[in-house]
């Protein structure tokens, strides 16, 4: 290092950051100690003004910001001093990021499946999500919309052009005429100890009617007008319940027209449920015969949420390996068989938008037609206008096509033939010609549509944005700011809850917890559901309200159903509908730490997990990773001397090694003060038989206890939390990996909206007009 004076902070006078350095750092991170394996050796004042070792000065300005350096052990550098070099840190970097603007790497980004199957039905007006039909996206920094990740494989286009050619031919109504069966399979639990699986004595869906209970339904694409059978089968109440016997099956048949319908099967909810339930006996041993004769019960067929018909079963079905009798009769599966007697592709809002064109008499001829159609459709599915060279290649599959069959195949073909195309598969963006390597330039207008709406959508641009940006005025803050209203009010915008909040949240991976049925026995599906919902819900209304993200740490309201209401021990929240629930200091609810479905994603099955937890809210509250543990870490032990450990003693002993120790003092005190919730979230006062303290520290002393005392504390963060979730959104906007040159945006962004309340449409709006969103850089040839 050298000997650099720096403007002071303040204005006035000099600064020198190597004294702060030298009397803080110097004795750990010297060429000697390597402590961290970092040297201050390795870093220059004076590189900061040349962009060299932004990374390096980021990390630093990083944990010195944070106070996580110095380390506890030694001496602290006072408020004052502290904050003289922070401020110096902070300018030093915005300042060359302002002089040197640089909106990161370009990278050619693919659609990953969800994106695609949006896309998809948006194009076409075709309501069937294909996302199932295509390989699950690798993930990067924490999002399957990575740029970097995002591969192509010939396996790949074989499946796009599979897909591509299923949704082009049911758009246009060209779907199969010949009868096939989609089936649904109701999630379900598994054999509850081994003593039948179990259904449930409530309505399953706002697609079924109110006073139903069990069944469920699903969305179905009829391809044609006509006749359709739908057919089901009930459970028998055995301990193996893979059997589909023909004694079990219903079956109903109904017209459907040609599109999109929700079908489903439900039973008749009744007063009184005159069903008994057995008691379960963990044992095949003992396993009790029904006392009771069975009684008919009726089940309704659902389409488009009314019934078209009903039958009587009996409550139970005595098969050759008898029946249990412990759950009310359910529906195990669901089948839509069809088209019987179709007559014709019917209107759906496919063909409507589709053949915009009809041929009929001159100039209206199938070719002039087919031009009109397919420029129409392919303007939309490049996100840009397009050229004559574009038209003339889809024309070539059309009139191929056209040629041996007729024009609504020769639309169909050229429809595939846009869905597997690289200007609809990719997000392409162009450079000024003979521009070079590293130079810096706006995206279009077009383009920046494309990404406007893949980051609020995750979808096409419509009609409106495109418009906008081909007068070259969707940019206008006026404009701009009435687009990004009116797209977070679209229902395109739940895009956002399912993919970004279904990924920073971990609310995907909800689906796969599976806590122990001995230690948990009321956890069921309904119940995992409703976690899952309430977290979607509570993103969704921040988002559509404007609210402060400040929310996600402490809000005085959440969502229920009773289901959940019930498992948190909150009164007055009857049915299974979602509402808005004001809850208050009593319940031990409220933000993000407060919900079933972050508890019990960060838990094991049969326990609670204080590293996982506390992991966590460093990664996705606080964007302050721990280092990954060292290998062959010891396992938890959960007993000594005879005696059964808490969460506490089991950290306390763990931590005793001091290579783990540095690390759980930052994880163990969130985890801890989250430990009076089990591990599906239920409020508990014991564990071990004894009580559950909940009082901790953080590294710097400061005492707090639980999750009002946690939430104190994460809130005293709040710019600290402000910055991780713009980081992670950003990232998400972007879709790549943040770099050191992109910290300074993050910060412009964090402290504009620290000015509104850290209202987030004022992030969003931040993303929207920084510089790595409007920008994009030549990139070098490799």
């Amino acid at each position: 290092m050298c000997d650099v004076a720096v403007a002071n902070p303040d204005g006035h006078g000099s600064y020198d950051p190597e004294a702060f350095l030298d009397k803080h750092c110097a004795r750990c991170h010297n060429d000697e100690r390597m402590s961290g394996n970092w040297s201050l050796s390795m870093v220059n004042v004076a590189d900061i003004g040349q962009g060299k070792g932004l990374a390096e000065w980021e990390s630093i300005l990083r944990v010195t910001g944070r106070g996580e350096m110095p380390p506890p052990s030694r001496p602290k550098p006072g408020d004052e001093e502290l904050k003289s070099f922070v401020s110096w840190l902070e300018g030093s970097l915005d300042g060359y990021a302002a002089a040197h603007p640089n909106p990161g790497r370009a990278t050619l980004r693919r659609l990953n499946r969800t994106e695609y199957s949006n896309a998809v039905r948006d194009l076409l007006s075709l309501d069937v999500d294909v996302s199932e039909s295509l390989p699950t996206d690798d993930t990067g920094y924490g999002f399957d919309n990575i740029a970097d990740v995002l591969s192509v494989s010939p396996t790949l286009m074989d499946r796009y052009i599979v897909v591509a050619g299923k949704v082009s031919r049911l758009a246009v109504g060209l779907g199969a005429d010949q009868p096939f069966t989609t089936t649904y399979l109701l999630p379900k639990e598994g054999s509850i100890l081994n003593q039948g699986i179990p259904s449930y004595d409530e309505r399953m869906s706002t697609d079924l009617p109110l006073d139903s209970r069990g069944g469920g339904a699903f969305n179905y694409y009829a391809p044609h007008d006509g006749v359709y059978e739908i057919n089901g089968y009930l459970n028998s109440n055995t301990n193996n319940e893979v059997d589909r016997l023909e004694d079990n099956r219903v079956s109903l048949r109904v017209p459907l027209t040609a599109g999109s319908h929700t079908v489903g099967i439900t039973f008749r909810k009744q007063l009184r449920l005159d069903e008994s339930v057995q008691t379960l006996r963990n044992t095949t041993e003992d396993v009790p015969l029904p006392t009771e004769p069975p009684t008919p019960l009726t089940l309704d067929f659902i389409v488009d949420g009314a019934r078209v018909g009903s039958t009587r079963v009996r409550s139970y079905y005595m098969s050759p390996r008898f029946a249990q009798k412990n759950f009310p009769r359910d529906v195990l599966e669901i089948n839509v068989a069809g088209p019987y007697e179709a007559s014709g592709p019917g209107i759906t809002p496919s063909r409507e938008k589709i053949f915009s064109c009809q041929p009929s008499f001159w100039p209206f001829t199938e070719n002039y037609c087919a031009k009109k159609i397919i420029a129409r459709l392919a303007r939309q599915a490049y996100r840009r206008p397009v050229t004559d060279a574009d038209v003339e290649r889809l024309m070539a599959v059309y009139a191929q096509a056209h040629q041996s069959a007729n024009f609504e195949q020769g639309i169909a073909a050229a429809i595939q033939a846009i869905l597997v195309s690289a200007s609809f598969l990719f997000l392409y963006e162009t450079d000024p010609p003979h521009s070079e390597p590293g130079f810096v330039h706006p995206v279009t207008d077009l383009e920046y549509a494309s990404r406007l709406a893949l980051f609020l959508w995750s979808s096409l641009p419509d009609e409106e944005l495109l418009t906008l940006a081909e007068k070259n005025v969707l940019r206008k803050p006026e404009v701009l700011q009435q687009q990004i209203k009116r797209m977070l009010a679209d229902d395109r915008a739940l895009a956002l809850e399912q993919n970004f909040a279904g990924q920073w949240l971990y609310l995907r991976n909800l689906e796969f917890q599976r806590p122990d049925v001995k230690e948990f026995p009321d956890f069921d599906i309904p119940l995992r559901d409703a976690m899952k919902r309430e977290s979607e819900l509570f993103f969704s209304s921040i988002v559509r309200e404007n609210a402060s993200i400040l929310d996600f740490i402490k809000s005085d309201y959440t969502f229920l159903n009773e289901r959940l209401a019930t498992h948190y021990g909150i009164e007055g929240v009857q049915g299974p509908a979602f509402r808005r629930v004001a809850i208050d200091a009593e319940s031990m609810r409220g933000g993000l730490l407060g919900q079933g479905s972050i508890l019990t994603v960060t838990s094991y099955s049969n326990h609670t997990s204080v590293v996982r937890r506390g992991k966590w809210i460093l990664d996705n509250l606080l964007a302050a990773p721990p280092p990954p543990p060292p290998p062959d870490i010891p396992a938890l032990k959960t007993q000594q001397a005879g005696k059964a450990l808490n969460a506490r003693e089991q950290m306390a002993l763990h931590s005793q090694d001091p290579a783990c120790s540095s690390c759980h003092v930052r994880m163990d005190p969130l985890g801890l003060a989250l430990e009076k919730y089990d591990a599906v979230g239920r409020f508990r006062l014991t564990d071990a038989g004894r009580p559950i303290d909940v009082s901790t520290n953080m590294p710097d002393g400061k005492i707090f206890e639980g999750l009002y005392g946690l939430q104190s504390v994460l809130l005293e963060r709040k710019e600290q939390f402000a910055g991780a979730f713009v980081q992670r959104l950003m990232t998400y906007a972007l879709g790549r990996g943040l770099e050191a040159n992109d910290q300074p945006q993050v910060r412009q962004i964090v402290r504009a909206a620290a000015q509104d309340n850290y209202r987030v449409h004022t992030i969003i709006w931040g993303i929207l007009t920084s510089e790595p969103f409007n920008y994009r850089m030549v990139p070098h040839h490799e």
